[in-house]
């Protein structure tokens, strides 16, 4: 039976603590007795933790042996701000698929009070993630930005930048990562291997606007397609999210 995951709020030394909710739904709702076994993410790596002390607003675990861990594909997500109850829907499948950080992009199409509204919402987007990341089994939540103009977020450092454009007909999302794995190919130092780190782009309601593509062009992004339908932005993402995840790990 596969055990249960929790991501620490505390770690010192061979102890770890869980705090607020992960502690009262494992006293209260699951009725954990010391003695008893789950996997404990420390953040960098997983451990296996037993009980040693109950409370409704504290657990602590001593941790024991490291459990394996295969190394995740590093793909970040901008994702232009949209509706909050769809945004939310969309970080915390993302989470899920494994993406390793989320940016929330403020951008030219963005509603006004939506982007008003965003930098208090981040706290709860955090959570949302941090959730799913303990559902999916993760070694730690994917990293949620503050609110950024895309100004600031073309600069994201990764290998390959992939921004989604209805606009783009020629060039499809798993043709620009393998054209990006060939010409990585033909550098004298390069093995055959895809690029670890890539970041995708996902435009707001009513799309990019001309003059943010011209920006993404100039930062280096290359357009891509997700086919010939018209996508919501939060099935975009997750389309994006899983096509890359398959292509690059």
């Amino acid at each position: 039976m596969t055990r249960r995951r929790w991501i620490a709020d505390e770690v010192s030394g061979a102890r770890a603590s869980l705090l607020g909710r992960n502690a009262e739904h494992l006293a209260r709702a699951l009725r954990v007795r010391v003695g008893q076994e789950f996997e404990v993410s420390t953040g960098d790596a997983v451990r296996l933790g037993r009980v040693v002390h109950v409370a409704d607003d504290r657990v602590e675990l001593e941790l024991g042996e490291f459990v394996p861990q295969k190394e995740p594909a590093r793909i970040t997500l901008l994702l232009a701000i949209f509706k909050f109850d769809r945004m939310e829907w969309a970080i915390e499948k993302a989470t899920e698929l494994g993406t390793a950080a989320i940016v929330p992009v403020i951008a030219r199409r963005t509603e006004p009070h939506l982007a008003s509204a965003a930098r208090k919402r981040v706290e709860r987007w955090r959570r949302v993630a941090h959730e799913a990341a303990q559902q999916s089994r993760r070694v730690s939540p994917p990293e949620i930005a503050a609110p950024q103009p895309l100004e600031s977020a073309l600069a994201v450092p990764s290998e390959l930048k992939i921004l989604l454009s209805e606009s783009e007909r020629s060039l499809t999302l798993k043709q620009a990562i393998a054209e990006n794995s060939q010409l990585t190919q033909e550098l004298p130092s390069a093995v055959d291997r895809q690029p670890s780190t890539v970041s995708l782009a996902i435009g707001p309601e009513g799309g990019w606007t001309a003059s943010e593509l011209t920006a993404f062009t100039a930062a280096g992004w290359t357009s891509a397609s997700l086919g010939n339908n018209i996508l919501r932005a939060e099935t975009a993402a997750i389309a994006a999210l899983a096509i890359a995840i398959s292509e690059v790990q």
